[in-house]
């Protein structure tokens, strides 16, 4: 399957695929041409090409070419990642492959299975403590710059929470609401329920469309942007958090 790559990548840096779990909505179009420029700003460095391939429309990278990649993120999505939907069970299969690999995956919110209600906005979670937080090289990195803070606030738009992590498992951090916010297998996998790449236009944006819906109420809308005017997320640190795992490089 081809991909579809990110206007401004280029080839001298490493090489990242995005696979969405969802469509692009047509604010993200307008405002940034499609969730793949988001994911690249966030995410994403000078010199590096990011391809897209749209898992929710059945495409992935070809076997043969999983080697090229220096790491996968996957896409949140309003699906449920255990339904037997065709194009979920082969996005399983797809990264079962990639953890045998022992290839970077990033997967944020999408993969959660138990139903718990919509939790939409800010959020603070706390970072494991010393010695529970593990020894990895992507987490050092922060440590030696003294950018591990002990908690930390993401946005999340979510119904859905982990209730127990995938076997080998460690976790990285939890909230009031959700036990396991982050996880982590070895250095090559890492999870995030939350949204380290919403800016908060795109999250107001989906609250106007979970209410257009009749997802969510009016006064639960009101009440998600009413916080907004006086809390916003520690996206910085999340980059950061997100980026260090990436672009870690083996010893």
């Amino acid at each position: 399957m081809v991909a579809e790559a990110a206007a401004t990548a280029t080839t001298t840096g490493g090489r990242y695929a995005l696979l969405m779990a969802a469509h692009d909505s047509e604010y993200v179009l307008k405002k940034y041409g499609g969730y793949l420029h988001v994911f690249v700003a966030a995410f994403g460095d000078a010199g590096e090409t990011w391809d897209l391939y749209r898992a929710i429309d059945g495409e992935l990278p070809a076997p043969g070419e999983l080697e090229c990649y220096d790491g996968f993120v996957i896409s949140g999505s309003p699906h449920d990642a255990y339904a037997d939907d065709l194009w979920i069970l082969r996005l399983c299969l797809l990264v079962q492959a990639l953890h045998g690999m022992r290839k970077r995956v990033l997967g944020v919110c999408f993969g959660h299975q138990a139903r718990a209600g919509w939790d939409v906005g800010v959020r603070e979670v706390a970072i494991a403590e010393e010695p529970a937080l593990p020894p990895h090289r992507f987490l050092d990195a922060l440590r030696e710059r003294d950018q591990m803070p002990p908690r930390a606030k993401i946005t999340e738009v979510h119904q859905d929470e982990v209730w127990e992590v995938p076997e080998g498992a460690e976790v990285l951090a939890s909230s009031d609401k959700t036990d396991v916010e982050m996880f982590c297998v070895g250095e090559h996998v890492l999870g995030i329920q939350g949204h380290p790449e919403y800016t908060k236009d795109i999250l107001l944006s989906l609250v106007d469309r979970l209410l257009a819906a009749g997802s969510i109420t009016i006064p639960f809308a009101e009440a998600v942007k009413r916080q907004l005017e006086t809390t916003a997320p520690d996206r910085e640190f999340w980059l950061k958090l997100c980026k260090s795992f990436l672009k870690a490089r083996e010893p």
